[in-house]
């Protein structure tokens, strides 16, 4: 599980001056660990959830973001109409 976890990390390293520099450490974030646990557990047959549900960590916040978006894309044709 541990090497799993592994596979996922990315690292950056960005050259801020002469004399410094910035690593950052990136790991798959949160949701994306959840939704292996979720796809790990369904699986196994630990949990008798459908794959909505077990994607949901994925997919519920990809829905929220395309529905902003079609937001400010409806806002800004709207402003656009009315000029």
């Amino acid at each position: 599980m541990l090497s799993a976890l592994h596979l996922n990390r990315r690292y950056y390293v960005q050259k801020k001056s002469e004399d410094t520099m910035e690593i950052t450490i990136s790991d798959g974030g949160f949701l994306g660990m959840l939704t292996i646990l979720f796809i790990g557990l369904k699986l196994l047959d630990k949990i008798d959830w459908s794959w909505f549900w077990v994607l949901s960590p994925i997919i519920i916040p990809l829905i929220l973001v395309i529905g902003i978006f079609f937001i400010i894309i409806i806002i800004l044709l709207i402003g656009a109409v009315l000029e």
